[in-house]
């Protein structure tokens, strides 16, 4: 028998990040300082910490009891990942709590040497903010993140946090405080929305929302839709939509939320007065569109590590160059790709920063098996993990690499992607798709190669010339591959040596 250890790469380093709220408790351990954050490990007790609050003015006895044993096997988790510092994050349920000083003293004693903080709700809402800000650097609009204690709210402008505000409606407490009567949690609502006077100031495009709660009612409607992307993250509907969808979730019987697909067993008792919150926002806010984000605390506390000169980087093209790197065979092409592309860009290829991406990920596949490369690539794409891709990004650029491979552009399985693009953005991804397949007949791979070629769009004409000096030949390949360009584009192919 081999008993030989498998050869260990350095990695880097890993840290970690507890968050304690007044509904679950979650330990999440990244590795390394990328701009997007690549979580190892994740996991969640869902305790309700908080619930009771409101009556008792304490923390919940059994859950709290039930939090230190989580926190011990939470500590041990960590220090055998090597993940350090570990940090915890306590929120509402604790800064409310009469014994949350008392509580928070022994959680320390179970978590020796991680640094533990109790967040004001001001400090709550901007961390929170700074991880959407991460996935979605140029926000506007307004931020609601719902916990089980509390309601944060951010107005974000350009980008930036301008004003911050937390609510006593965690959904825990909303139902505490209404007695169980969605009707009643409606007025409560209301009410507190009211004392936030910049909310609904002026319309709205995006009402951004984050919490377990709220990513519970974007899967319902995924489930319900049958959306071809079961991915939250970006996951963004209509203001009719969403209001529609919180009316069905706070008048069902919870034999009806049972049967619902997607629905979260652990959070069905909260589900209707999340709903609540979700709609009383909008009518409060005027936002024309949801848009859910699994990006929140942790990924703003994240973010709060980085490197300012990382943290400025575009996300998309980060994650990009990041799987270039994992993947791809010589991180010299790319560069290279992107300046033979260039010719193509007055065609309407795409915007820029979809091109430059689609042309550090087109190499991606080369250590897949040939007969299912284009498969492969495509679904690696469409489903990474990245706090910079929307779903329009995700089906765009899988589209483009599944092409590059050579897809049969009628394949079943490229519906989820053409089904989220408009038909000129799937013309557009045919036409990157099919440039970056010349592309790489031409050089192989090899930048020195593709350096002894040039396209060039001459009038009604796309030419491409080559040196033939320099490795490149007109062979069969190269020729049906320029016709096949040159007619998405709907031009004439001339070839010049």
């Amino acid at each position: 028998m081999d008993i030989t250890p498998p050869r260990v790469m350095a990695r880097a380093a890993r840290f970690g990040v507890v968050d304690m709220g007044s509904n679950s408790i979650r330990l999440v351990v990244y590795e390394g300082m990328a701009r997007n954050p690549h979580a190892i490990f994740n996991e969640k007790a869902v305790l309700g910490l908080g619930r009771g609050l409101h009556n008792t003015g304490r923390l919940n006895d059994v859950a709290a009891e039930q939090a230190l044993t989580v926190v011990a096997r939470y500590g041990a988790l960590a220090r055998g990942m090597g993940a350090e510092p570990l940090e915890l994050l306590a929120t509402a349920a604790v800064r409310d709590a009469a014994n949350g000083p008392a509580f928070m003293e022994e959680v320390g004693r179970r978590l020796p040497g991680a640094t533990i903080r109790v967040l004001t709700g001001d400090e709550e809402a901007r961390i929170s903010a700074e991880g959407l800000l991460l996935g979605v650097p140029g926000a506007e609009g307004v931020l609601g993140d719902l916990g089980g204690g509390s309601l944060e709210l951010v107005r974000l402008v350009q980008g930036r946090v301008a004003e911050t505000a937390s609510l006593p409606v965690g959904t825990i407490r909303l139902a505490d405080r209404a007695e169980g009567d969605v009707g009643r949690a409606r007025s409560i609502v209301e009410a507190e929305l009211k004392s936030v006077p910049w909310l609904g100031a002026q319309p709205l495009k995006d009402l951004f929302l984050v919490g377990g709660t709220f990513r519970a009612l974007a899967r319902i409607h995924i489930a319900q839709t049958g959306y071809p992307l079961h991915i939250v993250h970006h996951y963004a509907i209509r203001r009719e939509e969403a209001r529609d969808l919180a009316g069905v979730i706070m008048t069902a019987p919870r034999k009806s939320l049972e049967r619902m697909p997607s629905a979260p067993t652990k959070r069905l008792a909260d589900m209707p007065f999340a709903a609540v919150v979700m709609r009383r926002l909008l009518r409060a806010s005027n936002a024309a569109r949801v848009v859910f984000s699994a990006n929140g605390l942790r990924e703003g506390w994240y973010a709060g590590r980085l490197d300012p000169a990382v943290r400025s980087e575009n996300p998309l093209l980060a994650a990009a160059r990041e799987l270039c790197g994992m993947l791809g065979r010589d991180p010299g092409l790319p560069p290279a790709l992107i300046r033979w592309t260039e010719p193509l860009v007055d065609e309407g290829v795409t915007n820029e920063d979809l091109r430059r991406a689609a042309c550090w990920m087109s190499d991606t596949g080369s250590r897949d098996h040939p007969e299912y490369r284009a498969e492969q690539s495509f679904f690696r794409i469409l489903r990474l993990h990245g706090v910079g891709l929307d779903h329009h990004d995700r089906a765009f650029l899988a589209l483009v690499t599944a092409l590059r491979y050579e897809a049969d552009p009628a394949a079943a399985y490229l519906m989820p992607a053409k089904s989220l693009l408009s038909a000129a953005t799937v013309r557009r991804a045919e036409v990157a798709g099919a440039a970056l397949r010349l592309a790489y007949t031409l050089c192989g791979g090899v930048p020195s190669l593709l350096a002894a070629t040039q396209l060039e769009k001459r009038g009604r004409r796309l030419v491409l010339r080559l040196n033939l000096g320099g490795g490149v030949f007109a062979g069969e390949s190269v020729l049906r591959r320029l016709e096949a360009l040159a007619l998405t584009l709907g031009l004439e192919p001339l070839l010049e040596t």
